[in-house]
């Protein structure tokens, strides 16, 4: 199968760095998955994510005139517009013996441990990137 711009192929993983990993795609042809193509996710360390010898479905985002070949983890997989499914039930039994300060206590906390990894990754998507005081 050519390896053409947009479409999704299956690969193995020949080599890892700390900017990403090197897919062999068949016939004779590899390509680049940049660690921000690896996952939605923050990702620190390309080796929690791929491992070499893997299996891997991968899109194709470009193809530069000299042969390179730029790929995607994340883009390969399908899209869904299904909602979570979310078991009422359960989170009604365990919240029904919580009193209304203990739910918003409960609430503020989780709001307030997601805004720190939101932070934090941010803060780490901004480092190194040339931003100076104006």
């Amino acid at each position: 199968m050519p390896v053409t711009v947009g479409k999704v192929v299956e690969g193995t993983v020949t080599g890892i760095t700390n900017f990403g990993a090197f897919v062999h795609l068949g016939r004779g042809k590899s390509g680049l998955v940049h660690i921000s193509e690896i996952s939605d996710d923050y990702v620190e360390k390309v080796s929690d994510y791929l491992k070499k010898d893997q299996k891997i479905k991968v899109k194709v985002l470009s193809i530069t005139d000299d042969g390179k070949i730029s790929l995607s983890i994340r883009q390969a997989r399908p899209k869904t517009s299904n909602p979570i499914e979310v078991d009422w039930q359960r989170t009604e039994d365990r919240q029904r013996n919580m009193s209304f300060e203990d739910k918003l206590s409960s609430f503020l906390k989780d709001s307030s441990e997601k805004q720190d990894q939101l932070k934090t990754r941010d803060g780490r998507r901004g480092a190194g990137q040339g931003y100076r005081d104006l």
